[in-house]
């Protein structure tokens, strides 16, 4: 009988959950191997080592976070403000699920810690932008416009998880899309 492996996707699956949950300290391979319900040494089937699960949950992670969300805006075409629209949606959507927000959130907080995880993501943040900005540049001419335009899109799909406050008058959803409106007009 053939030995059923793990596959490397699962293991990274699990990590980045881990990662969302705990931080960069809890990705060790002994619980995410008992998550999986395997032992750890299917690990080493796909990874040399710890260092090497978390470039490659890195790797994933901004895959799936840059060139897989901009892929996807783009297979569908339309205007420039549509597919900003489009990607306000999907980054709003990703968040809401635990995982999505956990781990973009605790990558964040990983890289005031850690040079090499802030390296990576200020060059993720420069992608995100460099897409906006390309979008914002389609109808406005003006580099400095398109450039604070992108920057306050982007504050507002990031930041606004840290902003704690409510209007009981007006359903923060409401207020967020009335933001993006007004920065697309």
């Amino acid at each position: 009988m053939a030995t059923v492996k793990t596959p490397a996707e699962a293991w990274i699956s699990a990590g980045l959950r881990a990662l969302a949950r705990g931080g960069p300290d809890a990705v060790r391979i002994e619980p995410i191997a008992a998550d999986l319900g395997v032992s750890k040494g299917g690990f080493y089937w796909h990874f040399a080592n710890r260092a090497a699960f978390i470039e490659r949950m890195l790797d994933t992670w901004e895959k799936t976070v840059v060139e897989d969300v901009i892929a996807e805006i783009d297979s569908h075409g339309g205007a420039p403000r549509d597919r900003l629209r489009e990607l306000f949606r999907m980054a709003q959507a990703s968040t809401r699920s635990t995982d999505g927000l956990g781990v973009e959130l605790a990558i964040r907080d990983w890289s005031r810690r850690d040079k090499a995880v802030a390296k990576r993501l200020r060059g993720i943040d420069d992608r995100r932008m460099a897409y906006m900005r390309s979008q914002f540049l389609e109808f406005s001419a003006d580099d400095e416009d398109a450039e604070a335009r992108a920057l306050q899109v982007y504050a507002l799909m990031v930041g606004g998880y840290f902003i704690a406050s409510s209007n009981p008058d007006l359903p923060r959803a409401q207020v967020v899309r009335r933001a993006l409106e007004l920065l697309l007009a």
